[in-house]
């Protein structure tokens, strides 16, 4: 679930890990791709996820330089011919949060219940595209730099082992194994710096799989992919125009951002609009007077998280960054973990929120699983290397120049597609809104929120488009969308792929079409706070889509 993370939240989402060193693996096949990029995989057999005998699964590696090797897990199309059908690759954000999470919790073809058993996902996103998940950057999940001995401690950190024993203060922590080297040198420290391995990670794969890769490339990313998604596909962009000997061109035709972290300065205020004024739609307001005026002498007083973050800003300098990103999350994003002890994933949760399940953890560090897969380390959700990495620079910090790309994305022809579930407080939609002004596509400004039209008659969300840039709201949801609202967020995509409006999936999209989507500006649907969970919830708690909330 875990979008845009300071440093000493990650240390909170480790996941711990039953002791076991994995062993290298021995049957990957060797395929050399595109960019002259190496690529080892195999067939995953069926029943590790995809459930249907009749479609493909392959996992692997694209060894994009000696000490790093990006994993992904591929998934034929469930419906119709795959070599027909396009290829979508599924990041999630962080920096440093494993695609697993958008595969097991969100959109891919299975999930993994309580007794540790996969189940189908009906909804999932191959039901309408091959799809590609992939971590990144390395040692993110099971992207692997120079594997060692080693435990996880309670911080988070790697702490390299002699040998693969696991000596009593280790096992104290119950997480001895496999892991990559924490060698930050060996990650990038920046977005515009991941982004060569995702290409080369790509060219890899459609060299080595061309059958999979003819039919348009579509990107779709969550959280910290509002930094991902703009700039890395601008990257391809640019070095499409380059014509690089080897390479293939991208041919990128839509871009998906769920939930997206772009801009700090617009969206660190937010979590004050989002909290205080003018406050989220759920009708939850537990904060006192005094409180709300720490937390806009945080945000807004001299010398504090919207002066430090304007300094990062016009100076570039990565310690100014770095200290203005760690005074905003501690003081300014925080209050909301203080004060509401909710889940800052989906406000109507307290914590600790089991949802989405993430029981899939354990099934991922079985031997069974990583064999199936060819793992050569143990999995974790969330890279403590890299989140220390960015977090050296302050990329979080940073805009990055992600409302630009967007816009240079748009003027290319190719559709951007920004939803947002309206629950989440960590990269909320009224900060959204926001970024979807800065970014300001053409006609925009004209368009309205419209009610979006589901195939069950249900209203999950409204839009508001304009020809190839749509926004979009989704009721009752967390960070996660496709786990919330999956019936919704599976439409969503598959009109995205067909180039029609997202309100109805009826009118064909097409780039200075003068389609505008014709309402208010201003999206008013309040939910009320009927939905807001007053107790502590179970591990196993289940949650019904039909409902918007857990089981009874």
């Amino acid at each position: 679930m875990y979008s845009k993370i300071s440093i000493p939240v990650v240390a909170v989402l480790a996941q711990c890990v039953t002791a076991q060193f994995v062993p290298a693996p021995t049957d990957l096949i060797t395929k050399k791709g595109y960019a002259d990029v190496n690529v080892r995989y195999k067939q995953v057999p069926h029943g590790i996820c995809e459930l249907d005998p009749n479609v493909k699964s392959y996992s692997g590696y694209a060894d994009v330089s000696e000490h790093e090797h990006i994993f992904w897990w591929f998934f034929e199309t469930r419906n119709g011919n795959p070599k027909d059908a396009p290829l979508t690759v599924w990041i999630n954000g962080g920096p440093g949060s494993s695609s697993m999470i958008g595969l097991f919790q969100e959109l891919g073809p299975c999930g993994v219940d309580s007794n540790g058993d996969v189940y189908n996902n009906p909804h999932a996103w191959n039901n309408a595209s091959n799809m590609i998940f992939i971590d990144q950057p390395t040692t993110t999940g099971f992207s692997y730099t120079i594997p060692i001995p080693g435990y996880e401690d309670e911080n988070g950190d790697i702490i390299q082992l002699p040998d693969e024993k696991c000596p009593d203060y280790a096992q104290a922590y119950g997480t001895c194994g496999t892991y990559s080297k924490p060698d930050i040198a060996l990650v990038p420290n920046a977005t515009a710096r991941a982004a060569p391995n995702m290409w080369k990670t790509l060219q890899g794969f459609m060299g080595a799989f061309p059958q999979y890769s003819r039919n348009g490339f579509n990107f779709a990313t969550e959280s910290y992919g509002g930094h991902y998604g703009p700039v890395f596909n601008e990257y391809f962009e640019e070095q499409n125009a380059k014509k690089i000997p080897g390479a293939t061109k991208i041919e990128l035709e839509n871009v998906l951002i769920g939930n997206g972290w772009f801009d700090p300065l617009i969206q660190y205020q937010a979590y004050y609009n989002f909290s205080v004024w003018p406050g989220n739609t759920y009708d939850y307001d537990p904060y006192n007077a005094s409180v709300k005026a720490e937390w806009y002498n945080n945000l807004y007083g001299e010398g504090n998280c919207v002066d430090r973050t304007l300094e990062c800003y016009a100076t570039g300098r990565n310690d100014i960054c770095a200290a203005a990103d760690n005074f905003c999350a501690s003081t300014v994003e925080n209050m909301y973990d203080t004060y509401s002890g909710r889940d800052e994933y989906d406000m109507r949760e307290l914590t600790p929120d089991p949802f989405p399940y993430s029981f899939y953890v354990d099934y991922l560090n079985s031997p069974k699983v990583q064999a199936a897969i060819g793992a050569y380390q143990n999995f974790s959700e969330s890279s403590g290397t890299v989140g220390t990495s960015f977090g050296s620079t302050g990329d979080d910090d940073r805009e990055s120049g992600t409302i630009q790309a967007v816009q240079k994305l748009l003027k290319a022809g190719v559709q951007v597609v920004m939803y947002f579930g309206d629950a989440d407080f960590n990269c909320n939609w009224l900060g959204g809104q926001v970024v979807a002004k800065e970014i300001n596509a053409p006609g925009y400004e004209k368009a309205g929120f419209v009610n979006i039209t589901t195939s069950d008659g249900i209203v999950h969300g409204q839009v508001r488009q304009s020809d190839l840039y749509s926004f979009v709201r989704i009721y009752e949801s967390g960070h996660e969308v496709p786990f919330y609202q999956p019936l919704a967020a599976l439409e969503m995509f598959e009109r995205t792929l067909s180039r029609k409006d997202i309100a109805t999936g009826e009118k064909k999209m097409k780039r200075h079409g003068g389609y505008r989507t014709e309402g208010p500006f201003i999206s008013d649907y309040r939910e009320g706070n009927s939905s807001i969970v007053l107790k502590v919830l179970g591990t196993d708690a289940t949650y019904n889509t039909t409902l918007n909330g857990p089981n009874p």
